[in-house]
């Protein structure tokens, strides 16, 4: 029974991967299209500049008002023409936002049916916490869509599942195996739990501040006149938006990051007889809630915009990243079990 739901896992988690690959390659070609409605837009708009100014001196040198009226029709059909691109990008979105849904399902069975084989919650090893926070990266990302629209972070979400689903498998997949006496408790639940939820929203503040950074160079290269450079990201908020969207998420994951490191510390007090030691995975956790208050201090009373607010933002995410792999396969101490 528990290796027939183990196979039926992995079967799901292949089938995940597969949808969720599917959907990366839908939002890249939103991204082409993008680019493509934005070199559009922009010939359409030289084009009429120029009859503007073919009208203009018509009008100057005797014209009748007639020049000027037949300029608005090429206008028009090029603003319709503008409109009509369009309609494959969202297409395009559509389609890689539903199959987004379809593989975080598939994701979600595979989650449940390693657990129900378990007997316990899937989160005791590197294997079983990828699968778990990978699952919430995805389900967050969807739910915010209730609240604003991120679906163009869409190309960043489901590349990263595959790639972390992919290096999880090949490399930290382990069997079913109890859970060690120490991890042998509720607060497994709580803490893990708090600490999935935090990936997740972090994950966006990320995604979000790399954006920006695109986007402000996007605003510089335009200042110096060059239009049509890195023009996908047209039709993406302004890197203003997208900093306020990036520090937004991030307060969230702190809150919960913050629960996590006060979780954890009531959880080796009962484990281990003391709230902190100085355990490498303790310190590393830490270090990443200081980084992130940092950040939030910093944009909040000490005036940081712009860009020294995403880089902050991506260095505080790579220790993130740095804390769930190096950390938990290279450094020993009392947390090795995460490495299993």
């Amino acid at each position: 029974m528990l290796e027939s739901l183990e196979q039926y896992s992995t079967l799901a988690l292949f089938s995940a991967m597969a949808v969720y690959a599917m959907a990366f390659v839908f939002y890249a070609v939103d991204l082409a299209n993008r680019s493509g409605d934005a070199a559009l837009r922009l010939a359409n708009a030289s084009e009429e500049a120029g009859r503007t100014a073919e009208a203009a001196l018509g009008s100057a040198s005797g014209g009748s008002v007639a020049t000027l009226t037949r300029t608005a029709s090429p206008a028009k059909s090029a603003g319709t023409g503008s409109e009509m691109g369009r309609a494959p990008r969202s297409r395009a979105l559509r389609i890689g936002f539903s199959l987004t849904v379809l593989g975080f399902l598939l994701h979600l069975a595979a989650d449940i049916m390693r657990g129900i084989g378990a007997g316990r919650v899937p989160f005791a090893n590197m294997y079983e916490f990828a699968l778990t926070a990978t699952l919430a990266i995805v389900l967050i990302f969807l739910l915010v869509q209730f609240f604003v629209d991120l679906r163009f972070l869409g190309v960043l979400i489901t590349g990263m599942t595959v790639l972390f689903l992919g290096i999880a498998k090949l490399n930290f997949y382990v069997a079913i195996v109890p859970l060690p006496p120490a991890l042998d408790s509720y607060w497994l639940v709580i803490h893990i739990l708090v600490a999935v939820l935090a990936v997740g929203f972090l994950t966006l503040s990320f995604g979000l501040s790399v954006l920006q950074l695109a986007q402000t160079r996007r605003d510089s290269l335009m200042a110096a006149g060059e239009p049509g450079a890195l023009s996908f990201l047209s039709g993406f908020p302004n890197a203003v938006r997208l900093e306020d969207l990036a520090y937004r998420m991030a307060i969230i994951g702190f809150v919960f990051w913050s629960f996590t490191l006060i979780a954890g510390s009531i959880w080796a007090e009962a484990a281990w007889s003391r709230y902190w030691g100085w355990d490498t995975k303790e310190v590393w956790t830490f270090v990443i809630w200081v980084l992130y208050a940092g950040y939030i201090h910093a944009r909040a009373t000490r005036g940081w915009r712009g860009t020294r607010s995403a880089w902050l933002s991506i260095i505080a995410y790579t220790a993130v990243i740095f804390n769930f792999t190096i950390v938990n396969v290279f450094f020993k101490g009392l947390h090795a079990y995460s490495g299993l």
